[in-house]
């Protein structure tokens, strides 16, 4: 019979230690299963205000005096007066000089005197050159024919005699011109049928002109045409506004007429009602022009209320489709660029600004499309830049927090994020200085958490940031809920900072993120050893375990589980687990014995780990956990049969708890496990050769009836031959040999040998 040192070291425990000079066949192979697992939960949902403001009702500034207002009224007489050209600030004294003309000029109608060719005879014989004259000179719309009242520019068209070039598309476009200033001469009223009119005479005279390279300042008759338009919003038809706004802004207005036009649809955006006369109209175009020319520091409210109209546009599905088409996304992130240099004297302006773009963009991120875009054109790293200069705005933060919690999910934004330098300080600075912010908090954890479930790097940047477990641990014991516990009260070492004002299901989602970073943190091999020796961590954690229910907060206890699980691999004297290890089993009871299946698995991990040493193997049997453990083995679950294996492995190292695990019929369990999950988990039929190698005291016991040694037998035969021809295949991957030669092999040629020896025969 082997020593007793011999037989321990061929009983390894469930999860052997660390080396740093050896590697563990699990650590070759944890492509397929780690056992330090990152951990997931739900991403925040996005709150949607049903409100269109500029400021919703949960922002810092819904009640500030110095905010641009979302509610006014625009009438014409708010508009001022047009200038075909912009002033130069100077002065001209008038020329006494009066021009002559060579004809008689008249101002409202400057047509009649454009030069006229040469007559043709047949005409002059026929008598048409009246008729020509009267075609060409504008009259009233209501001598028109029905026909010519539903499309203007058929009617322009029908004008038999056409001047060449210029001339003639400058004739066109005072014709269309004339069609709208004498349709709006009265104010007509506001019937469908008029409004639709209206509309048409706007899409043809914007046409028109643009056709004839007339628009921005080119027209002659565009002070007119102005004045014109600024009266009929007085008509107060959102869908002939829309029309307005574009003839407007593509006739270049300024100033305070940008402005009120830009404030026009922004009041329109306001209704959803409306949002289908943006799909049906190119006004966006128009908008995003606006947005890329203007100028920041001269027409910050104007680009404001721009931006407000995309942010509530972009909230409309089908428009977000047409934004990304547009390329709102890069048009941004340059007016991003442009507004942080504007910032130092006009922080204000620039700050509002900042609340409607950065809204905006977390609206965009909800499409798939926009991934790849945010990715090109830098808008993580800029929203970076701008977190630094504007970490006291809790509106900007919060937004920013919304889009990468929303984008982190996903590789690419992901390793973009990852890869800005200074991100991880940033974000913990944040944390600390809005740590009563919940909406806020819970986001950046939840971006944190992402950025740590994925990439290794990251969990050893975050945790060598400076005061990173000092912020993590004070958000910890922030929203710690103590007031359920009746034992808390009197505690010292409990401290009761200001608590933030959140309700109990708040407080639990936050901690739920942290624990999650917490664990995704001590999964890298510099990061876990270090963390485990942290004391407040692991008092923190055992605290939840003990003041929560799983009823009331299973998520959290789960993570919290999971947590403790990751971090009691690193087990050496000075692991804060380690010195704490029969209070942790203590504490995981009340999750074995819940109903939900995610804490059973969690706490039977933990044992798994734990059950290395010999005090908490008797813990567990002296509280006949090892029972429930045993019927764990007939679950379908091929996880819940892997971790209920390794307590298995480890309680059967002690002869006295072998003796108890037969009468449980733990051997008969484990050969119907191998059976049922051993030719779809390699790593499973491992850990069930071992737990039943240990329970024949590695071949130093005969525990097992005949038929159970003869039903292992065959089926060790069967997985063995098909194993060594998968190894012969010179086709298969290295991958899977290693996974066979590793975990199957070894242990299932001992263990077979040991049940084919005389004395396990006899």
């Amino acid at each position: 019979m082997a020593s007793m040192e011999g037989k321990h070291g061929a009983c390894s425990p469930f999860i052997p230690r660390r080396n740093s000079l050896r590697q563990t066949s699990a650590e070759i192979v944890n492509e397929a299963r780690q056992f330090l697992r990152v951990q997931s939960t739900q991403r925040p949902l996005t709150p949607r205000d049903g409100h269109r403001q500029l400021f919703g009702r949960s922002s810092v500034r819904a009640d500030g005096k110095n905010r641009p207002p979302s509610t006014f009224s625009l009438h014409a007489q708010n508009f001022d007066a047009p200038d075909s050209r912009p002033g130069s600030g100077t002065r001209l004294s008038p020329l006494d000089h009066k021009p002559k003309f060579p004809v008689p000029y008249d101002a409202d109608d400057p047509i009649s005197t454009f030069p006229k060719p040469p007559a043709d005879p047949l005409e002059v014989q026929r008598g048409r050159a009246g008729a020509r004259a009267r075609l060409l000179r504008a009259g009233s719309l209501t001598a028109l024919s029905p026909v010519e009242h539903t499309d203007s520019k058929k009617c322009i068209k029908k004008t038999p005699f056409r001047f060449s070039g210029k001339l003639q598309q400058s004739v066109e476009c005072e014709t269309a011109a004339n069609h709208l200033l004498e349709k709006a001469k009265p104010l007509p009223g506001s019937s469908e049928g008029s409004v639709d009119l209206l509309c048409d005479l706007c899409d043809s005279l914007h046409g028109t002109l643009a056709e004839a390279d007339m628009l921005g300042r080119r027209c002659k008759r565009r002070s007119g045409i102005l004045r014109t338009l600024f009266r009929l919003i007085d008509l107060n038809s959102a869908q002939l506004n829309l029309h307005i706004a574009k003839l407007c802004l593509a006739l270049c207005v300024s100033g305070n007429n940008l402005l009120n036009i830009c404030k026009l649809i922004f009041q329109i955006s306001r209704s959803e009602s409306n949002d289908s006369l943006f799909r049906n109209n190119s006004i966006i175009d128009s908008l995003l022009g606006v947005l890329s020319n203007e100028d920041v520091s001269s027409s910050g409210e104007t680009l404001l209320y721009c931006v407000g109209t995309l942010k509530f546009l972009s909230g409309n599905n089908a428009i977000l489709r047409l934004l990304l088409d547009k390329n709102c996304i890069g048009v941004a992130q340059k007016l991003i660029q442009r507004v942080r240099t504007v910032e130092d004297t006009h922080f204000t302006i620039a700050g509002h600004m900042l609340v409607q773009l950065t809204a905006t963009l977390r609206n965009l991120a909800d499409h798939p499309d926009s991934r790849p875009l945010f990715v090109s054109f830098s808008v993580l790293p800029e929203l970076c830049l701008v977190l630094r200069h504007h970490s006291k705005d809790q509106d900007i933060c919060t937004n920013i927090s919304r889009i990468y919690s929303k984008l982190s999910s996903y590789s690419e934004c992901r390793l973009a994020l990852a890869q800005t330098p200074g991100c991880y300080q940033l974000f913990l600075e944040l944390l600390s200085k809005h740590h009563k912010k919940q909406d806020l908090v819970v986001r950046f954890l939840f971006t944190l958490g992402n950025l740590t479930a994925k990439i290794d790097e990251s969990r050893q940047q975050l945790f060598q940031c400076e005061r990173c477990m000092d912020t993590l641990l004070h958000l910890y014991n922030s929203y710690q809920r103590r007031v359920t516990s009746p034992h808390t009260s009197s505690r010292k070492d409990a401290p009761s900072p200001s608590k933030p004002p959140v309700t109990e299901q708040e407080a639990d989602d936050v901690l739920v993120k942290l624990v999650r970073v917490l664990a995704n943190m001590c999964i890298h091999q510099a990061v876990g050893p270090a963390l485990a020796t942290n004391t407040s961590c692991i008092r923190l954690l055992m605290e939840t375990l003990e003041l929560r229910s799983v009823q009331e907060s299973e998520e959290l206890l789960v993570n919290v589980a999971a947590t403790i699980n990751n971090l009691s691999f690193y087990q050496d004297q000075s692991s804060a687990v380690t010195q704490s290890q029969l209070t942790i089993a203590k504490l995981m009871l009340k999750l074995v014995l819940s109903s939900s299946m995610d804490a059973m698995l969690e706490a039977t991990r933990v044992y798994g780990n734990l059950s290395q040493s010999k005090d908490v193997r008797d813990f567990i049997m002296q509280n006949k956990v090892h029972q429930f453990v045993v019927t764990l083995l007939d679950s379908k679950s091929t996880e819940m049969c892997f971790s209920a294996c390794g307590v298995l492995t480890n309680l059967a190292l002690d002869p006295p708890s072998r003796a108890s695990l037969s009468l449980e019929g733990t051997s008969a369990k484990l050969v119907d496990c191998l059976r049922d999950f051993g030719p779809g988990d390699w790593q499973l039929a491992g850990q069930v050769c071992q737990a039943l190698w240990n329970m024949i005291g590695g071949g130093s016991e005969n525990l097992l009836d005949p038929e159970e040694r003869e039903s292992l037998l065959e089926v060790l035969s069967t997985y063995l031959e098909e194993a060594l021809k998968w190894i012969e295949n010179e086709d298969m991957r290295d991958f899977h040999r290693a996974c066979w030669e590793l975990e199957f092999l070894p242990v299932a040629q001992k263990l077979k040998r040991a049940l084919q020896a005389p004395d396990m025969t006899a």
